[in-house]
C-alpha cells in the first residue's frame, strides 16, 4: 500500500457525525435568526423571514443525509466507531430543523390562504 486510505484512519463517519451536527443546529437557527433579523429591522416584516424556510429545509435534510452515511459508514467497522452518538444527535437535530421549517411553511400557507379568504 502506497499510502494511507479513507478507511484507514481509525474514524470513518466521525467528519461526517460532526457536520451533520452543524447543520442540523444551523437548521434550527436560521428560523429564530430570521425572524428575529426582522424585527430589528425597519425595512422588513415578519413575512418576509419566509425566505429562511427553504434554506431550513435543505440544511435539515442535508444533516439528516450526513448523520444516515456516517452511521452507514460506522456500521461497516469492526469495533466501536466514534461519531456514533454524534450522528444520531445530527441526525435529530437535523428531523427538527427539517419540521421546524415545514411547519414555518405551513403557517405561511395558512396566511395566504386566510388573506386571499378576507379580500
Amino acid at each position: 500500500m502506497v499510502g494511507p486510505t479513507r478507511s484507514s484512519n481509525g474514524r470513518p463517519g466521525a467528519a461526517g457525525a460532526r457536520a451533520s451536527v452543524l447543520f442540523g443546529l444551523l437548521s434550527l437557527a436560521i428560523l429564530p435568526v430570521a425572524i428575529a433579523a426582522t424585527r430589528w429591522s425597519r425595512g422588513y416584516e415578519l413575512l418576509d423571514a419566509g425566505f429562511a424556510i427553504p434554506v431550513a429545509l435543505l440544511l435539515g435534510a442535508l444533516a439528516v443525509s450526513l448523520a444516515r452515511r456516517a452511521r452507514k459508514g460506522q456500521a461497516r467497522t469492526l469495533g466501536p466507531a466514534p461519531g456514533g452518538r454524534s450522528a444520531r444527535v445530527g441526525r435529530v437535530l437535523g428531523m427538527a430543523g427539517f419540521l421546524l421549517a415545514v411547519t414555518a411553511a405551513m403557517a405561511v400557507g395558512v396566511y395566504f390562504v386566510l388573506s386571499a379568504v378576507a379580500e
